[in-house]
C-alpha cells in the first residue's frame, strides 16, 4: 500500500514538472514573436546625406542664363534680349598683345554690362580678334592697339551695353540712338565705343536682308565705332553695288553699296565721300 502511494506521488510530480516546462516554453515562444513584431514596426532612420561630402547638394546658381551660342553662318540669336542691365560694368582683366606694327599705341579697355547675360572674356576676345585683323585699322601701319586690364589707364573703352543703358550713355555724350523711342543703333562718345546689345545679338536690317551672318555684322560694328574713336567720320557709298566703307552707317543703310565689315580692302583703305 505504501509503495502504491509513492508511485502515484511520483507520477503527479512528473506531470507537474512537465506542465511547468510546457508553460515556460510557450511563454518564451510568445515573447519571441512579440519582440519580432515590435521590431518590425520600429521605423529605421534613413542614412544622412550630409554625412558624406560627395552627397552634399549642388549650390544654386543665381546668375542669369548666358546668351545662346552662335554658329558662324547664323543670322541672329534666338530668344529675348535683356532691355536693361544693372548699369554697372565688368571689365576684362587680361592684357592683350600689341596689335599692329607701326603708328602710335592706343590702349583700350573692354567692358560688359552686368545683367546683359554676356561674358566679358568672350566679348573681349571678339574685340581683340577683330581689331587685330590686317583688314582692320591697324593694317595701314598708322596705329597700334592694345587691350589692357580694367585697372590700368587706357585711351578708350569698348562697351557692350543693354539698349536702355546704351541709350543713356550715348545721350550723355550728345548722340541720340533712338528710333521710334527705342535705343536702336550703337554710338561713340568721347573715350567710349558703345555697342548696343540688341544689335550684337540681333544684327541689323541691311545685313539680315542680304543674309549676311551675325558674326560679320559684329566685325562691322566693332570696326565702325572704334573707327569713330580713331577720328573717322561717317561716309557715303563710293560706287553703287560695290562694298560699303566701314564708316557708312550700315546698321541703318548701306546707301546703295553692299554690306562690308572692314576698313581695308585689298592693299588699301576703302573710303567714301565724307558726310
Amino acid at each position: 500500500m505504501i509503495e502504491e502511494v509513492k508511485s502515484r506521488d511520483a507520477w503527479r510530480r512528473w506531470w507537474l514538472a512537465l506542465f511547468v516546462l510546457t508553460i515556460v516554453v510557450a511563454s518564451g515562444l510568445l515573447l519571441g514573436r512579440t519582440i519580432k513584431s515590435d521590431a518590425a514596426q520600429v521605423p529605421v532612420p534613413a542614412p544622412s546625406l550630409s554625412a558624406s561630402p560627395s552627397a552634399s547638394p549642388s549650390p544654386i546658381l543665381e546668375s542669369a542664363e548666358p546668351a545662346p551660342s552662335m554658329t558662324r553662318d547664323q543670322l541672329s540669336l534666338p530668344g529675348a534680349v535683356p532691355a536693361r542691365g544693372s548699369g554697372d560694368f565688368a571689365y576684362a582683366t587680361t592684357r592683350g598683345p600689341v596689335l599692329g606694327s607701326a603708328g602710335p599705341l592706343r590702349r583700350f579697355h573692354v567692358a560688359v554690362e552686368k545683367g546683359s547675360n554676356e561674358d566679358v572674356t568672350a566679348f573681349a576676345e571678339q574685340v581683340v580678334s577683330t581689331l587685330g585683323d590686317a583688314r582692320s585699322w591697324i593694317g595701314g601701319g598708322q596705329v597700334r592697339l592694345q587691350m589692357v586690364p580694367g585697372g590700368e589707364a587706357a585711351d578708350f573703352t569698348v562697351y557692350l551695353a543693354t539698349r536702355e543703358t546704351a541709350g543713356r550713355l550715348c545721350e550723355r555724350g550728345g548722340t541720340n540712338i533712338r528710333i521710334n523711342g527705342v535705343p536702336y543703333t550703337s554710338c561713340r562718345t568721347t573715350g567710349k565705343a558703345i555697342i548696343n546689345l540688341d544689335r550684337w545679338r540681333l544684327s541689323a536690317k541691311p545685313y539680315l536682308y542680304a543674309r549676311i551672318p551675325l558674326a560679320t555684322y559684329r566685325e562691322y560694328v566693332i570696326n565702325h565705332e572704334v573707327g569713330h574713336e580713331l577720328g573717322h567720320r561717317h561716309e557715303g557709298c563710293p560706287r553703287a553695288g560695290g562694298p560699303a566703307p566701314v564708316m557708312v552707317q550700315q546698321t541703318l543703310t548701306t546707301r546703295g553699296c553692299t554690306p562690308y565689315p572692314w576698313p581695308r580692302r585689298g592693299n588699301g583703305f576703302l573710303s567714301g565721300p565724307t558726310l
